[in-house]
């Protein structure tokens, strides 16, 4: 029996948007898989593994491997536990496969932002450690991209980019679309009314997430309220010193690993959610937002508009003036998103994991 192997030590709400692929497509693929193949999930820990496969199956094996990502570690100890369970096909659902893997293998490659943005304002790191891992981070990329037999992209403006920078991943790139958990959706709450002149933010806050300019708004407005929802501590302090500087702590309130439930309130209860990123693979949040029939403002960048179509207001994010005419609209209408069937259809987790599994097999004829 074929046995299949998905590295999912990167699962989970901590791991923000690529955590929340992993935990959202792993199961539905393990149900849609039955007894064609034998699956190895690869876990950071038990109660990572507990939340990815919720039964018992002879046909499911866990193997817990506790190696950081981007470490050496996962390089050498994480390769040598990979080679040991002599997979027919890995996924690797992040461009991070060791360098050395000989095996056939899929991978997912959700942006090429670290391309883009690069040097020691986009990072904690010391400098030393930085570029030395941004080293490593180009190599492994594109041996990634080279070795792939399939790379799953999350768009077709991240498909676009990828085979611009590599062409040689035009020919075997598959754009599959993400979507939004029945966890967030169908979280029963009582009717919720809409906050008046509060932004909610949801996301992690490097610099290329361009939260200053959000900043500057509330400085001008001083009305105006803004909830940060956050999984990662980076940047964070950062932040907070700019909210400090610009005297709108008041104005501020930040909520850091909340849970869907928390989270499906938060998105219900806000005027708008914003989207002021300079760069994105897919940007999550923002159909998350819609699909709970929240306005989104977002930069008036391609990923933007080919994922939220015309059912979002955009904004130029490096024009203060643009953001408040955006804002000005969405306030003065206040009214409910109304998406129609085909938009909900086209961003559906048991479409990605059919696509996934449908690679699978091309991969392994």
């Amino acid at each position: 029996m074929l046995r299949i192997g998905i590295d999912c030590r990167l699962a989970g709400l901590s791991h923000a948007g690529i955590g929340r692929y992993i935990s959202s497509f792993v199961p539905k693929v393990l149900s849609l898989l039955q007894d064609e193949a034998e699956v190895v999930l690869f876990c950071s820990t038990k109660e990572q593994a507990r939340d990815l496969c919720f039964a018992k199956s002879p046909r499911i094996e866990i193997v817990i491997a506790p190696y950081k990502h981007y470490s050496l570690a996962e390089q050498t100890v994480f390769l040598s536990v990979l080679n040991k369970q002599k997979l027919d096909l890995l996924h690797v659902p992040h461009f991070n496969v060791p360098y050395f893997y000989a095996g056939t293998f899929v991978v997912t490659i959700h942006d090429l932002l670290w391309h883009k943005q690069r040097g020691l304002q986009v990072t904690t790191l010391n400098p030393v450690v930085y570029w030395l891992k941004y080293f490593f981070y180009t190599h492994i990329v594109a041996r990634a991209v080279s070795r792939a037999k399939k790379i799953f992209v999350p768009s077709q403006t991240i498909a676009t980019e990828l085979a611009a920078t590599y062409p040689i991943a035009k020919e075997k790139t598959v754009v599959t679309y993400e979507g939004v958990g029945d966890s967030l959706l169908k979280v029963q709450l009582p009717t919720l009314a809409r906050k008046t002149n509060t932004l909610l933010y949801v996301g992690s806050l490097y610099p290329h997430k361009n939260i200053a300019i959000v900043l500057q708004l509330l400085q001008q407005h001083p009305e105006l309220k803004l909830e940060v929802v956050t999984a990662r501590s980076a940047f964070v302090k950062r932040v907070k010193q700019q909210i400090t500087a610009l005297k709108v702590q008041n104005q501020v309130q930040f909520f850091l690993s909340i849970d869907d439930r928390a989270l499906a309130k938060r998105y219900r209860e806000a005027t708008a959610l914003i989207q002021p990123s300079f760069s994105e693979g897919f940007g999550l949040t923002g159909l998350e937002a819609l699909m709970q029939n929240t306005p989104v403002l977002a930069s008036d960048i391609p990923i933007f508009h080919e994922i939220y179509q015309a059912y979002a207001t955009f904004f130029d994010p490096r024009n203060i003036t643009s953001l408040e005419t955006a804002w000005n609209s969405v306030a003065t209408h206040k009214q409910e998103v109304t998406l129609p069937d085909n938009f909900s259809k086209r961003y559906n987790w048991d479409t990605l994991a059919k696509q996934t599994l449908d690679v699978y097999r091309n991969a392994l004829t």
